[in-house]
């Protein structure tokens, strides 16, 4: 895991009701409560294609790991969101 991604990670499971699992690539499996109302709300506020909800996973969500500017932005608005 790169050190973006591990902060990333770190970082989405602080966030309370967030529970990240173990991932490979550039994308972390999140598993929430509401998957589509978080990947709804979160992509209004962002740019679409950061989050979305895995057709074979029930409660998560896919959060893409970006650059440390976006993946702070992704974080505070999954923090409201959630």
């Amino acid at each position: 895991m790169t050190e973006d991604k591990e902060r990333f990670y770190s970082r989405l499971a602080s966030i309370p009701g967030c529970r990240p699992m173990p991932s490979i690539g550039d994308w972390i499996l999140v598993e929430v409560d509401r998957p589509a109302d978080l990947a709804r709300r979160v992509t209004r506020r962002l740019e679409p294609g950061l989050i979305s909800v895995p057709r074979h996973v029930r409660g998560a969500v896919r959060v893409m790991v970006s650059d440390p500017l976006t993946n702070d932005k992704i974080l505070g608005v999954m923090r409201e969101a959630v």
